[in-house]
C-alpha cells in the first residue's frame, strides 16, 4: 500500500509536534524546599519520586535542600515529600507535580515551610509566596 503526499504531510507535522513538546522535556527542573521555621527549630525531610529516593535531611532553621532532574517522556513526573519538625505531626506535599507545575513554576519551584507552620509555594511571577494546604495522608 503506497503512502500518499497528504498522509506523509500529516507524519512530518506529528513529528514536529512531538519534538516540540519533547524539547521541554530535555530541560532540567530545580527544586528548592526551605526551613523558614524560625526560632532555630530544626525540620526533617525525606523526598522522593517513584523512581528516586532523595533519603532524610535535617535542616537547621534558614537551611533549603534542593535537588534537579528532568520530566519523564509522559509528563507524569511527581517528587513528593514528608516534612516534620517538633511539636508537629507529619505533613505531606508534592514539591513537584508536572500536572500542576509546568505551567506555574516553570523550571525552577521553590517552597518554604514558614514560622507558622504552613507551605508556602513561591510565585516566580509575582515573587510572593503563596499558601499551599499540605495533604492528608
Amino acid at each position: 500500500m503506497r503512502s500518499t503526499g497528504a498522509e506523509a504531510k500529516l507524519f512530518m507535522m506529528v513529528l514536529v509536534l512531538v519534538l516540540i513538546q519533547s524539547q521541554s522535556f530535555l530541560e532540567k527542573v530545580h527544586v528548592t524546599v526551605i526551613n523558614g521555621l524560625g526560632n532555630g527549630r530544626i525540620m526533617s525531610i525525606h523526598c522522593q519520586s517513584r523512581d528516586d529516593d532523595l533519603g532524610n535531611h535535617i535542616l537547621p532553621d534558614g537551611h533549603a535542600t534542593e535537588w534537579s532532574f528532568r520530566v519523564n517522556i509522559w509528563g507524569t513526573t511527581v517528587f513528593y515529600c514528608d516534612v516534620t519538625w517538633i511539636d508537629s505531626s507529619m505533613h505531606h506535599f508534592d514539591a513537584y507535580s508536572h500536572r500542576r507545575d509546568h505551567n506555574r513554576c516553570k523550571r525552577d519551584c521553590i517552597w518554604m515551610i514558614k514560622d507558622d507552620g504552613h507551605l508556602y509555594a513561591h510565585n516566580p511571577d509575582s515573587g510572593d509566596w503563596e499558601f499551599m494546604p499540605f495533604e492528608n495522608i
